[in-house]
């Protein structure tokens, strides 16, 4: 079992930066894969990025690429996403998962956290 809680999420201006804070409880944090994703009012459920078990091998969406980082750090059982140059289309509730590298990017993961709003004014 893995439980996620996210954290770090709010208001900005358009062109601020965010760090969001995903920590894990559990033994299998340091084994999984883990992935950041959004849900936007009447839009599906949006992969951002994903990060390996080691962190040796991350990807991203192309719609963050460049502006967003994610890591982790397996001593703390963390994983961060930051965010920056935002853009109000960012706007969205996003959520941590784990589960296996090839299934994030298809949207699958094993654990979700609650989520945390981001919100972006123009």
């Amino acid at each position: 079992q893995v439980q996620l809680v996210e954290s770090g999420g709010g208001l900005v201006q358009t062109g601020g930066s965010l760090r969001l804070s995903c920590a894990a409880s559990g033994r299998t944090f340091s084994s999984s894969a883990m992935g950041w994703f959004r849900l936007a009012p009447g839009k599906e459920r949006e992969f951002l990025a994903r990060i390996s078990a080691t962190g040796g091998n991350t990807d991203y969406a192309d719609s963050v690429k460049g502006r967003f980082t994610i890591s982790r750090d397996n001593a703390k059982n963390t994983v961060y996403l930051q965010m920056n140059s935002l853009k109000p289309e960012d706007t969205a509730v996003y959520y941590c998962a784990a589960g296996a590298w090839v299934l994030l990017r298809q949207r699958e993961a094993d654990y979700w956290g609650q989520g945390t709003q981001v919100t972006v004014s123009s």
